[in-house]
């Protein structure tokens, strides 16, 4: 099954009051495996980029304002992600930032029935945990040294790796590609191949030891019987 896993970099948070789109990666996995093809872009907001979101994202105007607007990248982001499920960390957020691109230069909003949310999943399995996508990288144990700030692609890849552990673990991905690797992909999918490790156990041979004594000695069980007979009233008696 091919999916993809994507994140946006943004503005701010309100597409319907003027916020705007900056940043767009998209990873491929199939049957849960990544496949290694990415879409990757920045785009011109063609309006300011306030401080707050600057800070999260490290994005400027200065440095989108030669990059191509939405507009200019559309049909190229459309044909990516093609009719497969989408992948997303508070996927409604990001899905009303690209639909509001969409809708903007006249094409058709990507259908909400493609989203897959994992902060939904991660809702379900941790209730009441932390579901920022840095507190559940922690929780599973997946590497994010390397995130100084928010990317978009740099995120993608990493919700990528957390979707695997919340739909299962690593196991259950390796399975899967193992399958797929000897049978023929679907169009526009490539081939997984997985490399299994093979350990071979040698098992030692056992000494055999000689049981140790292990009952109780006349003295010790004398000892135990004048200490019952000091009870006074046992339930056992009644």
């Amino acid at each position: 099954m091919r999916e993809i896993v994507f994140d946006t970099e943004t503005t701010g948070l309100d597409p319907q009051g003027g916020d705007r789109l900056v940043e767009l990666g998209c990873v491929e996995m199939v049957n849960r495996v990544p496949t290694g093809a990415t879409y990757h872009a920045y785009f011109n907001p063609e309006r300011d980029m306030p401080a707050e979101a600057e800070a999260v994202h490290g994005l400027s105007a200065a440095f989108l304002a030669d990059k191509p607007r939405f507009a200019e990248c559309a049909a190229a982001f459309l044909e990516f992600i093609g009719d497969a499920p989408l992948v997303a960390h508070n996927a409604g957020f990001d899905f009303g930032f690209i639909n509001a691109e969409l809708s903007a230069i006249g094409l058709e909003p990507v259908s909400r029935d493609r989203m897959v949310d994992t902060v939904a999943i991660a809702r379900r399995k941790h209730p009441g945990a932390k579901l920022s996508l840095d507190a559940l990288c922690t929780r599973y144990g997946i590497d994010r040294s390397h995130r100084t700030k928010h990317g978009a692609l740099l995120d993608a890849e990493l919700l990528a790796q957390l979707y695997v552990e919340l739909m299962g673990g690593r196991q259950i991905g390796l399975e899967l590609a193992a399958e797929a690797s000897v049978s023929s992909p679907g169009a526009g999918a490539a081939a997984a191949v997985v490399a299994v490790a093979q350990t071979t156990v040698t098992q030692s041979t056992r000494i055999f030891r000689e049981p140790r004594p292990h009952a109780a000695s006349e003295a010790e069980l004398a000892r135990h019987a004048e200490f019952m007979a000091g009870i006074s009233n046992p339930l056992w008696s009644r």
